[in-house]
């Protein structure tokens, strides 16, 4: 007998937080752990690139093969892969190997799971609730997985943490992380391996075979989507810790404490997300919080003390992410459920395409232009992504709003 929605939710959920507890570890370790293999800074940039080509290109056969092969299947292979590569990080040091194995395992090396699974969960989340819980669903699951990549950052000191209190050497203190990130990665496979083999009843519908209705609203809405990732690009926390140590003369300390703080307030929007989305609409929620966190960046640039840009900076994050549960939401709403896979994986991959793309510019820049000028390009781009969602989108209704 197949497992209710509510338990199929469970499960995603469940998975979905331990494969975000790994992707934060991983994401600081895998450059640290290759520096103590003795790469050089331009080896281990060959690395963490190699893991984000394979994140792409398993999004791309995700699309591709998700059409044919059952959604469990996929998923398992999925967690499997990241697992066996990081087993064989282990065995080598040779650099070629490890490339190819960071390619192999689609490392998550930015702290974010931009990779393909996200697309299937999206596709299959609105099966287990209704049209009105569907944003809802959305929302507690960008909070766990926000939540899973802060824990899993922070279990990135286990290596700091062995070598103190075991007494271990830093290579192998590292090495006992990176089996950790194994067991997570394995545990999330165990999970979706209790699913059906199909959660949606018709097999997914590819690119080329969307219907006549929902062919425009994919193509206007990736564009869209790339807008706005390419002025996110310009804003990446990187940058954005730059700007506030170059400008204000920030301490780390500092500004581990206020990004700490501004992801807190990020997942306790999506929640807040969802509440307002239920009185007001998906894509009102989506364009009037989001246009005043644009706006927001000009203030930060035009302040002159740390403490009011730290202000601005709050509200923005308080503000910025509760487009993710309702954008989500609604993509999932306007086509087809057979339509749900493509769709979240052409997005998914032009958004990745703006955020690979900014940051190159976004330094340039910052060194020829001006600190506050790539704040300034992120807040200009993404008013436009804002003002276009709004005139492309405001009649296109989900179906609890029609």
């Amino acid at each position: 007998m197949s497992p209710s929605p509510a338990r199929l939710r469970r499960i995603l959920y469940a998975a979905a937080f331990l494969r975000a507890l790994a992707i934060g570890m991983m994401a600081v370790l895998i450059g640290l752990y290759c520096a103590r293999l003795g790469f050089s800074a331009a080896q281990i940039g060959v690395v963490l690139s190699s893991a984000l080509w394979g994140a792409a290109a398993a999004t791309l056969l995700t699309m591709i093969a998700g059409r044919r092969q059952p959604e469990r299947r996929i998923l398992v292979v999925l967690c499997v892969l990241p697992a066996a590569a990081t087993l064989v990080i282990l065995s080598t040091d040779a650099f070629a190997v490890i490339a190819v194995a960071a390619f192999a395992g689609m490392f998550s090396v930015n702290g974010r799971d931009r990779g393909a699974i996200p697309i299937l969960e999206q596709a299959l989340f609105p099966s287990t609730t209704t049209d009105e819980g569907r944003t809802r669903v959305f929302a507690w699951y960008n909070v766990l997985l926000d939540g899973g990549y802060a824990a899993g950052g922070l279990m990135a000191a286990i290596p700091t943490m062995l070598e103190r209190f075991l007494g271990l050497a830093p290579l192998p203190a590292m090495q006992a992380a990176l089996v950790l990130f194994c067991a997570l990665y394995l545990a999330s496979a165990l999970l979706y391996a209790t699913l059906p083999s199909r959660v949606e009843d018709s097999p997914a519908r590819g690119l080329a075979d969307l219907s006549p209705g929902s062919r425009p609203i994919v193509a206007k809405i990736s564009a869209l989507f790339f807008v706005d990732a390419l002025g996110g690009g310009f804003v990446g926390s990187a940058l954005f810790a730059y700007f506030f140590a170059e400008r204000f003369g920030a301490s780390a300390a500092t500004l581990a404490i206020l990004f700490a703080a501004g992801r807190t307030l990020a997942a306790l929007s999506h929640l807040a997300a969802a509440w307002l989305a239920a009185r007001i609409g998906l894509l009102n929620t989506m364009v009037w919080t989001h246009l005043p966190s644009s706006l927001l960046l000009f203030t930060i640039v035009a302040s002159d003390d740390l403490a009011w840009a730290a202000l601005f900076f709050l509200l923005r994050e308080s503000l910025n992410e509760m487009d993710v549960p309702t954008r989500q939401s609604y993509l999932m709403a306007v086509v087809r459920p057979d339509e749900r896979l493509a769709a979240a994986g052409i997005t998914n991959l032009v958004r990745c395409g703006g955020w690979a793309l900014a940051p190159m510019v976004g330094g340039v820049l910052m060194q020829t232009a001006g600190l506050g000028v790539p704040l300034v390009v992120a807040g200009t781009l993404k008013i436009a992504y804002d003002i276009g969602l709004w005139r492309e989108f405001r009649r296109v209704k989900p179906p609890e709003e029609r």
